[in-house]
Formats: structure tokens, C-alpha cells, sequence
């Protein structure tokens, strides 16, 4: 009974429904001040650090605006004008201009081609496609995850302890892959590995693209390979989207019967997914649709839409063509800059947004560099380099330049961000010396380092000084180094 009477004393005093306080229109600062304070410390994060991670960018506030307004209190299952709510006047015209803008910036001829905008990213648009238009058990083949592929390609290990094959992609469980990869020496597709074991696997779609591969791809071989063994070709552009928008990287379009993308990389938008597909007698548009809703899905989110939506206008213009052409420019000079210092670049450098940083003739991993370039806040991450044997201990470093290139930096300063990198990687060599091999015994020599607080500075510094899309600095909680 005192247990009762306690529980019932700490019970919140009841008042009428008409009574209460709630209004909706309470800020995020009072609502709730502790998820307040760290999506401020996250923001200064963001500003006083170096974000090289090629997969992330910097979206707009208007991007943001869509993302945070009221069409995120909407359901619209189904498409345009075949929703199974009503309501969606409006939804609908949001959700058929992004359709319409994704078209044009590609330059497809809506009657040959169809969009949808629906995917919740790039993962889902993936398997969207192969439940479209494969059977449980087909064959897929896609770069493999350690030559610079993408999980979603399909990836699978081999388990010693079990002595089986471990999938470690759903693509894998559901779907049979073989992957194809990059010459050992050149870090180039081998193109000729590729045509010869799709002309044994035979396989039923192959997919061109990746997640860290600093090179153009050969669509017309892909289109050819894919010809002789009656497979479907899909790109997967997630990377180069935005590139591929402008011209400052090849079109897949000409050659493949599918292409999906994110829109979050180099497209600068909002985290999303679209899947372009022809419009033919094969009836790619009605399977892909109903692979996405109902098969996958459930409602769209029409703010993420028409955050893409907006994010294409600008991708139209004249402006986001001229900084694609730098994201290019800057990450060739970053990989020019360490390579004259005797670094070594997978492939001999770039013609993308991104850098593959060969590690292994300085004798370091690439997690115990990423960890150290988190310590002096430089964000990038550790990835396969070609040669390297195993995903799990990687032999190197992927830089990327979208995002610093939306915060309008240029050639100079991508070459000081090398020396920035060259200063955190000497400092790594010394650690290393003191800690050994284990990782764990690394990261616990780096938090009082006093070099390491020395290059943060410096660091922190110099990203403050450049402009910062999305919110205002002088506005934000933290904003002081």
C-alpha cells in the first residue's frame, strides 16, 4: 500500500484535455534542451573540422527548410494522382516536379525514361531494382566491396571458425554474386577479368559503380560484356551524381537499362534515393514502382522529396556546374600534393571527387589513421586499397571533396589540407612506435599527445574560417575554438 501511494504521489496532477499546455509551437531549445545541446555541439563540429568523408556534403538551408516543414506529417502511399489517401493534392504536385526535375537534370527524354523519387536512400533503391527484376537465386555480378564496391552489390566473406560462406550483404542471401574487382597493380577495373567470368556466371544483371573508385567507368564495355551474356546493366551513381548532372563525369544513361543514385554525396541534396529506369516493352516502370511501394516501403517521406526536388533546381544551374568542375580540380590537387611529398595515390591519383591514399609503404594501417585524424578533427575514413586482402583490416585512407568544396575552398587550400594530413600521419608513425601493433594501444597514446592538441588548433583554425552552408555560426551555442 505504501508503494502504491508513493507511485500514485509521483503520478503528473491530471488536467482536462482543453487545459493542457500543449501547443506544438515550443522550440526544440525549451522542449527539449538536452537534444538541443547536441545537435549544437554537433553543428560546431561540423564548422570547426575537416569533413573529407567522399560520401557526405553540406546541404542547403533551403534543403533543410523541406526537411523540416509540414510535409512531414503527410502519407501518400502509392504515386501521383494514385494514392490510397486522400489529401494529396498538393503532395502530389511536390512529388511529380521532383520527378519532372530529376529528368531534366539528367537531360532524358521523359518518354524514354521514368523516375522514382520514393526510395529512403540508396540501400533500399538497390533492392528495389533487384526485386523488380530478379528471382530469388539470380545472379548478379558488382565490383567487389574490397576493390572499392558497394555492400549493396553484394559482399560475402568466408568464415574460418564456421568453414562456411558468411553473406554479408542482404544482396547475397537473397540474390547469388560474383564479383568482379580491379587489377591488384593498376587499381583499374579489369575489364577482361570481368568479361571472361560473366561469360562462365552468365549473370542475370551487372552493375557498374562504386563507393571508392577514383576513375571513369567504361559504360560501353559494361554495355558490351552485358550483351554478350543477355544480362540487364544497371549503374549505381550514388558517388558521382552530381557530377554525372553536370558533365564533369560520364553518363551511364546512353548504355544502361537502369541507374539509381542517393542524393546526399555529390548532389548536395538531402538524404534520399531515386531509381531512373527505361520505358519499354519490358516493363521496367510498373515492376520497379511496385517494387518500391508496396513491396519494400511503406509511405514515401514527401519532405525528403521535395528536399530533392529543390536540391535539382540547383543542380540546373550554372553555379552548381562550376562547383562540381572544382570538386574535381580540388581533389586532384590534394592527391598531386601528396604525391609529390612520396605518397602514394591507388591508380596514380583521380579524375573524380574522391582519393584512394595508399598506406601500406608507411606501414600503418588506415583505422589507426583514421583515428588519428578524428584526434585533430580531420574526418575521413579508413578503406581497401587495392592489393589489400581482407575489407577488414584495410591498408588505406578514402578522402573526398564534395563537402569542402561547398564550403568554397579551392586548390590552395586542398594542398595545406595535405599538409595537414602529411603532419597528422608523421605524428601517427610516432604513436605507433610507442604503442605497438594493437589499435586499442594507439588510440589510448593519442588523447594527450601534445602535437595532437597542437595540430587540432591549427586545424580547427583554418576550417572556421571558411563559409558554413545550412545554419549560421554566429548563431550556434558553441561558436568559439
Amino acid at each position: 500500500w505504501d508503494l502504491l501511494q508513493k507511485s500514485h504521489h509521483h503520478q503528473p496532477s491530471m488536467t482536462s484535455f482543453k487545459d493542457q499546455k500543449f501547443t506544438g509551437l515550443v522550440p526544440l531549445e525549451e522542449h527539449d534542451p538536452e537534444m538541443y545541446d547536441l545537435i549544437e555541439q554537433e553543428k560546431a563540429r561540423q564548422w570547426k573540422s575537416l569533413e573529407l568523408i567522399a560520401s557526405e556534403n553540406f546541404t542547403s538551408r533551403a534543403v533543410m527548410d523541406c526537411l523540416g516543414s509540414a510535409l512531414t506529417n503527410k502519407y501518400s502511399e502509392g504515386l501521383p494522382h494514385a494514392r490510397y489517401y486522400g489529401g494529396n493534392e498538393v503532395i502530389d504536385q511536390i512529388e511529380s516536379l521532383c520527378q519532372k526535375r530529376a529528368l531534366e537534370a539528367y537531360g532524358l527524354d521523359p518518354e524514354k525514361w521514368g523516375v522514382n523519387v520514393q526510395p529512403y536512400s540508396g540501400s533500399p533503391a538497390n533492392f528495389a531494382v533487384y526485386t523488380a527484376l530478379l528471382r530469388p537465386h539470380d545472379r548478379i555480378m558488382g565490383l567487389d566491396l574490397p576493390s572499392g564496391g558497394h555492400l549493396t552489390h553484394g559482399f560475402y566473406t568466408y568464415s574460418k571458425k564456421e568453414g562456411t560462406r558468411k553473406a554479408v550483404s542482404a544482396t547475397s542471401v537473397y540474390f547469388e554474386s560474383l564479383p568482379y574487382r580491379v587489377h591488384p597493380e593498376t587499381g583499374i577495373i579489369d575489364y577482361e577479368q570481368l568479361s571472361r567470368d560473366a561469360g562462365l556466371f552468365k549473370p542475370a544483371l551487372i552493375i557498374a559503380g562504386g563507393s571508392a573508385y577514383p576513375r571513369h567507368w567504361d559504360y560501353a564495355k559494361f554495355r558490351e560484356i552485358a550483351d554478350a551474356n543477355g544480362s540487364l546493366l544497371m549503374t549505381d551513381m550514388a558517388h558521382i551524381s552530381g557530377l554525372v548532372a553536370t558533365g564533369a563525369s560520364s553518363s551511364p544513361f546512353e548504355y544502361c537499362d537502369v541507374v539509381t543514385t542517393t542524393t546526399h554525396k555529390s548532389l548536395r541534396g538531402p538524404r534520399a534515393g531515386m531509381i531512373f529506369f527505361r520505358k519499354d516493352e519490358r516493363g521496367f516502370e510498373t515492376k520497379i514502382n511496385q517494387a518500391v511501394f508496396p513491396a519494400l516501403q511503406g509511405g514515401p517521406h514527401e519532405h525528403q522529396i521535395a528536399g530533392v526536388a529543390t536540391q535539382l533546381k540547383e543542380v540546373m544551374t550554372p553555379e552548381f556546374k562550376t562547383y562540381s568542375d572544382q570538386v574535381c580540380k580540388n581533389a586532384a590537387a590534394l592527391a598531386d600534393k601528396l604525391t609529390s611529398m612520396g605518397y602514394t595515390m591507388a591508380t596514380g591519383g583521380t579524375v573524380n571527387h574522391l582519393v584512394l591514399w595508399d598506406l601500406k609503404p608507411q606501414k600503418i594501417t588506415g583505422s589507426k589513421f583514421e583515428k588519428t585524424c578524428d584526434a585533430v578533427s580531420i574526418t575521413l575514413n579508413k578503406n581497401c586499397v587495392p592489393g589489400d586482402r581482407s575489407a577488414i583490416t584495410p591498408g588505406g585512407v578514402r578522402i573526398g571533396a564534395p563537402a569542402l568544396t561547398t564550403r568554397k575552398m579551392v586548390e590552395a587550400d586542398f594542398e595545406q589540407i595535405a599538409m595537414f594530413l602529411h603532419e597528422a600521419l608523421q605524428i601517427a608513425l610516432k604513436i605507433q612506435e610507442q604503442s605497438g601493433p594493437k589499435l586499442k594501444d594507439f588510440v589510448a597514446l593519442l588523447e594527450k599527445n601534445e602535437e595532437i592538441v597542437a595540430l587540432r588548433g591549427k586545424v580547427n583554425q583554418f576550417a572556421s574560417s571558411f563559409p558554413m552552408p545550412g545554419f549560421d555560426p554566429s548563431q550556434m551555442k558553441y561558436n568559439t575554438l
